[in-house]
C-alpha cells in the first residue's frame, strides 16, 4: 500500500489530511517537526511521498527538504502558508516537486499527489524499459531504416522495418492485427490479416538466419504479436 507522511506542527492540518488521504486508500504517519521525520527516514523503511510544512519549530520545512535529499529522493509537496514567489522558487530549487499555499483544499492534495506518484511510476517504467532496450541483443536504426542482431545489419523491407519498429519500441505489449495494418501501411489500401501474418513469418526467418536461436516476435493466437526476447 502506498504510504505518506504529513509532516506538519498544526494537528488539526495532519488530521484533515490524513482521513482524507486514507479514504483514498492510502497510509500515512503523522510528524510535528521536520526533525522527527528525518529520525524516522533514518530507520524505517522510506515512504512513497511526503508532505511537508515550511513554517515548524526547529527545523523549518526548506532546511529538512535540504537535510532529506541527502538521505532520499522520496517525491516532497511543500504545504506552507508562505505565498511569496520567491518561497515557491526556493522550495523547488531546494528539492520539492511541487508547492501549494495554505489554505489548501484536501481534494486538491489528492490530486496533486495522485499526478505525482503517477510520474514517478511513468520515470520507473521509462527507466525499466531503457534497460532492457541496452541489454537487447538487436537494436533499431531508424534512419537507415536497418535491424541489426549482435552487430550484424539486417536488409528489411520498408512494410517489415516499420512492423519490427513498432514491436521493438513497446515489448511485452501485445498489438492486434489491425493495429500493425495501420502502421505498416499509410495508403488506406485494404490488406487482409493473412499480409501481416506472411510478412511476420519473412521477418522471423530473417532473423533466424542470422541468430538461429533468435524468435522475438511471439504470436498470440487469435489477437496478434508481441515482441519479447527470451
Amino acid at each position: 500500500m502506498t504510504t505518506i507522511w504529513i509532516v506538519d506542527d498544526e494537528a488539526e492540518i495532519r488530521s484533515i489530511l490524513k482521513d482524507y488521504l486514507v479514504h483514498h486508500g492510502y497510509t500515512c504517519q503523522e510528524f510535528s517537526t521536520g526533525n522527527d521525520m528525518l529520525e524516522a527516514l533514518a530507520q524505517a523503511p522510506h515512504p512513497d511521498l511526503i508532505l511537508l510544512d515550511v513554517m515548524m519549530p526547529g527545523h523549518d520545512g526548506f532546511e529538512t527538504c535540504q537535510r532529506l535529499r541527502a538521505l532520499s529522493q522520496v517525491p516532497v509537496l511543500f504545504i506552507s502558508a508562505r505565498n511569496d514567489e520567491l518561497d515557491k522558487v526556493l522550495g523547488l530549487k531546494l528539492g520539492a516537486d511541487d508547492y501549494l499555499v495554505k489554505p489548501v483544499s484536501p481534494r486538491e492534495v489528492v490530486a496533486r499527489v495522485e499526478a505525482m506518484l503517477r510520474r514517478v511510476a511513468w520515470g520507473a517504467a521509462s527507466e525499466a524499459q531503457a534497460s532492457d532496450t541496452a541489454r537487447s541483443q538487436f537494436s533499431l536504426d531508424e534512419q537507415g531504416m536497418e535491424l541489426s542482431i549482435q552487430g550484424q545489419a539486417m536488409e528489411l523491407t520498408r512494410v517489415e522495418f516499420r512492423l519490427v519498429a513498432l514491436l521493438m519500441k513497446q515489448p511485452g505489449r501485445v498489438f492486434p492485427r489491425e493495429a500493425l495494418v495501420e502502421a505498416a501501411y499509410d495508403d488506406y489500401r485494404v490488406v487482409s490479416d493473412r499480409t501481416i501474418d506472411s510478412h511476420i513469418k519473412n521477418i522471423r526467418a530473417k532473423i533466424q538466419r542470422v541468430a538461429v536461436t533468435l524468435d522475438p516476435i511471439q504470436s498470440i493466437y487469435g489477437v496478434g504479436y508481441k515482441w519479447q526476447e527470451k
